[in-house]
């Protein structure tokens, strides 16, 4: 069978702008491109600890058996929930299979039809997603943009509906974040609900730090995923009781899929324990994203980075040709570092992403940042 031609000039349109995705096997030995930034997916009493529990609570199955509102919600999501509560400050907590789910679930059942969802331009594609498989309307605000989300607030301010705000405490492309104290006071200026997304911050940067001036509780609602910092498999969605009832009953994402096996849920648990214990890696992570940068300065290399403080740190280098050359200079001399193209970014926005982690060492970043202005100069002067 012949393949459709819609799909396949698709195909071609994306291969001919180098912009065509394609898995990687053999990834290259130093790792500047994986979410696991405290080295949790590779701690070897994570898995161990985790079947353990799984035999305390006689929870020996190798799967859910079906979604969480039938046969699903085993022993384990209750004690997991429970004791996420405690963690994050939290009255609830709804465990999802995925980031991807958690924010399809909230946002495509949140946004009713007299509702009005204001966004950060830079929000993830699951939030984007999320929200278009809703009702409601929704408008961006430039990236972390203050004085726009206001003017915006302001707008809507007479709406019939309710009025949510979004955004994230780390963005996976810049590294960046808003300042949440004013974005929280702000919305309840004018009464409207504050959604935070903390994929990349979870682990590392504490919501309850970033948002020093509040209590977490009063925000809606808080993403948080386990695949990244965390190691393991999962999100969930922090909030009310209130906003959990409302999720089991409306949220598609949740209701419609089979739950995760006891193991899954008992990983979750056992990263969290180890996120305490292990106090040292986050250490070493903060160590690591001061120097990278101290070498960026050294080398003159600050004024292609965007600004960030976090574990997330881009160089932008405009063009997919340009990125997909180094990418490849990198991977031939053994250094995982990633393109990042558009459509996935601007235009012209085109960036290597560098991921930081607690396990890298400083010898590699400062080999890696060198590599870089080396082959910088074949592109532009610096």
């Amino acid at each position: 069978m012949s393949f459709p031609t819609s799909l396949h000039e698709k195909l071609k349109k994306r291969e001919e702008s180098n912009a065509l995705r394609k898995l990687q096997f053999n990834l290259p030995k130093y790792d500047f491109t994986s979410n696991d930034y405290l080295g949790l997916s590779k701690e070897p009493t994570l898995l161990s600890r985790a079947q353990t529990l799984i035999e305390e609570h006689k929870s020996l199955q190798n799967g859910a058996s079906g979604s969480r509102l039938l046969s699903g919600n085993h022993a384990l999501y209750r004690l997991t929930e429970e004791f996420l509560n405690q963690h994050y400050s939290t009255e609830a907590t709804c465990i999802y299979n995925s980031g991807y789910t958690a924010n399809l679930g909230l946002f495509s059942s949140i946004g009713l039809r007299n509702n009005i969802i204001l966004y950060d331009e830079f929000a993830h594609a699951s939030i984007r997603d999320g929200i278009q498989l809703s009702h409601a309307k929704a408008y961006k605000f430039k990236h972390n943009d203050i004085d726009e989300l206001q003017q915006l607030l302001h707008k809507f301010s007479e709406t019939s509906g309710d009025v949510f705000v979004v955004t994230e405490a780390v963005f996976s492309m810049d590294g960046d974040g808003p300042n949440l104290n004013k974005f929280f006071e702000i919305c309840q200026a004018h009464q409207a609900f504050l959604i935070v997304d903390e994929a990349h911050s979870n682990g590392i940067f504490p919501l309850k730090d970033l948002l020093s001036k509040h209590d977490v509780k009063e925000v809606f609602a808080r993403i948080v995923t386990f695949g990244k910092a965390l190691g393991v498999e999962g999100a969930a969605i922090l909030g009310s009781q209130k906003l959990k009832d409302y999720l089991i009953n409306f949220s598609r994402s949740l209701i419609y899929t089979t739950a995760l096996s006891p193991l899954q849920v008992a990983k979750i648990k056992v990263a969290h324990e180890l996120l305490g214990e292990k106090k040292q890696a986050l250490d070493w992570l903060k160590e690591n994203i001061s120097f990278f940068r101290s070498m960026c300065f050294q080398l003159q290399l600050d004024q292609y980075f965007i600004e960030s403080y976090t574990q997330i740190q881009s160089c932008v280098i405009p063009g997919n040709q340009n990125v997909s050359w180094l990418e490849e200079q990198f991977r031939k001399r053994d250094f995982d570092v990633r393109a990042i193209k558009s459509p996935t970014v601007q235009e012209g926005k085109e960036r290597l992403r560098f991921c930081l982690h607690s396990y890298t060492n400083p010898s590699e970043m400062e080999a890696v940042l060198k590599l870089l202005k080396q082959w910088l100069v074949k592109l532009v002067e610096i």
